[in-house]
């Protein structure tokens, strides 16, 4: 994994789809204290996963979750990902094409998920306001 607070380009996200692969670079995570980021082959297909649970910097907010959710409906309706589920501080999204696609995509929202994180604590949003 990265420096805390630091993006992984998408070179450097780590395939997951052998088990022990998915707990090692988990481990990895929250000993740097970092987002959890993976990518793993399902079938002839890809899935990326990003778990924000890894860490213990503070729970992202709704008003920044808006936006992740408004990027995963895009992938879903232009068909990049055709299942997806997102939380908080979880995004998982599945039967994306290719390799390439997945690394491009998990690298996108980590990076999201850290600015919007990093931005959060810099300027917090007081509740009600959004």
């Amino acid at each position: 994994m990265s420096t805390p607070g630091t993006p992984l380009p998408a070179a450097l996200i780590p395939d997951c789809t052998k088990p022990e692969a998915h707990h090692a670079a988990y481990r990895s995570a929250k000993s740097d204290d970092a987002i959890f980021v993976c990518i793993a082959r399902q079938g002839s297909r890809w899935m990326v996963e990003l778990d924000a649970f890894a860490s213990s910097g503070p729970t992202i907010p709704e008003e920044a979750v808006s936006v992740l959710h408004s990027a995963v409906e895009v992938l879903v309706s232009d068909g990049t990902a055709t299942q997806a589920s997102i939380a908080p501080d979880y995004i998982s999204m599945r039967a994306i094409e290719s390799e390439q696609k997945a690394r491009e995509i998990a690298a996108a929202f980590h990076a999201a998920m850290q600015g919007l994180r990093q931005l959060y604590i810099a300027v917090p949003v007081p509740r009600g306001r959004a």
